[in-house]
């Protein structure tokens, strides 16, 4: 259950998240509203994302090709793909030409949402999110939101958020389950490949479906 539920995080971000029953410790509904936190971000955009499934469950069963299109669009608003890919990249993206670290991202957004993104539909909408905390870091550049999975019949999952400014925007760039960095993890498979191989060269096999990055 556990490698799943990552796996489908990692592809997905905040996709993952709860619907209308999330909650945030200590907050009342009419601060919340006022306030547009990266906590309010995180369980708004869970909100929105998981009603759609669920309205359109049928509909993104039987046509995988909606389901990939509007989990791509939902991806693209929330996720900082480029600066998580750079992240990723570590030392082999120094001097890396802009193109082809998007290129790189794309790759391996498109890869984990072609193989986990149907398992969204299997989702149970009545789980619970609670966010825990907001530190600010880097002078408030970034934060850290922390929550946690409620499930009934388990032990809730802890699963934290790191977000930064971009423009006027909070956008994730990394996600932590269990204190599990999906950075630090696809750093860790992709180093030795990115040794051996060119970033674009890399993204061809990711494209290809030759190089299949988990998340575990």
């Amino acid at each position: 259950m556990k490698i799943r539920l990552i796996s489908v995080l990692v592809s997905a971000a905040l996709l993952a998240g709860a619907p209308v029953l999330a909650f945030a410790v200590g907050q009342t509904a009419a601060a919340t509203t006022a306030t547009a936190s990266p906590s309010k971000l995180v369980l708004d955009n869970s909100t929105r994302v998981l009603t759609t499934l669920d309205a359109r469950r049928a509909e993104f069963t039987a046509d995988r090709a909606a389901l990939q299109k509007f989990i791509s669009a939902e991806f693209e608003q929330m996720f900082d793909s480029k600066y998580a890919a750079q992240l990723v990249l570590g030392r082999h993206g120094r001097g890396a030409a802009d193109a082809d670290v998007n290129r790189f991202a794309k790759a391996l957004t498109s890869n984990l949402m072609g193989r986990y993104g149907s398992s969204l539909l299997d989702f149970n909408s009545r789980l619970k999110v609670r966010i825990k905390s907001e530190t600010p870091l880097r002078g408030g550049a970034m934060v850290k939101v922390s929550s946690e999975f409620i499930r009934q019949g388990g032990d809730p999952i802890p699963v934290d958020y790191l977000m930064r400014k971009v423009g006027n925007d909070w956008k994730v760039f990394d996600v932590m389950v269990e204190g599990v960095s999906f950075v630090q993890t696809f750093r860790n498979q992709f180093d030795e490949p990115l040794s051996r191989k060119s970033i674009n060269e890399i993204s061809t096999d990711l494209e290809a479906g030759r190089l299949q990055p988990t998340a575990k």
